[in-house]
């Protein structure tokens, strides 16, 4: 059976969590994910407990920092809960993360962002432009859009 589509979007979207926004020169690195919940893609990744490992539960501690997960659709192609239980678009319990740290990638901003702010990371692991009780990362907005939005992140190493 054919499947029609009739109605189309007005624009597509720009990008997704996770995903790297051009072909920059970046840098990235791989760490074992040390949370039981995993490290959803686009998300802000910080040192963990292991030599090798990394949480998503942000450490103001020099260096803690360690770079942006990256979209990898073979971890999980599929949207929802998959068979295994599992969620789609994050990286479980250790298991291998791509970070990017150094490079521009997509996330999705938690507050209202303009071109050139600094970027910070909230307990909850949003990203905000507000330095208030929140993390400081190596990392700017590359747009100016409103909370919930996806946005690109330029992040620096530190």
């Amino acid at each position: 059976m054919a499947v029609l589509q009739s109605t189309y979007t007005q624009s597509i979207a720009v990008g997704y969590p996770g995903m790297v926004a051009n072909g920059e020169e970046g840098n990235r690195i791989s760490r074992t994910v040390e949370d039981v919940a995993g490290l959803p893609f686009g998300r802000a990744a910080f040192r963990g407990v292991g030599d090798r490992g990394c949480t998503a539960t942000p450490s103001a501690t020099a260096g803690a920092f360690l770079g942006i997960s990256i979209a990898n659709l073979a971890v999980q192609p599929t949207v929802g809960v998959v068979a295994s239980g599992f969620a789609a678009d994050i990286y479980h319990q250790n298991g291998e993360a791509g970070l990017m740290n150094e490079g521009v990638i997509f996330v999705t901003a938690g507050s209202n962002t303009t071109q050139g702010a600094a970027a910070y990371v909230t307990s909850a692991g949003a990203f905000t432009a507000t330095s208030n009780s929140n993390t400081a990362i190596p990392a700017v907005f590359d747009d100016t859009v409103s909370s919930g939005t996806v946005v690109r992140l330029r992040v620096r190493k530190a």
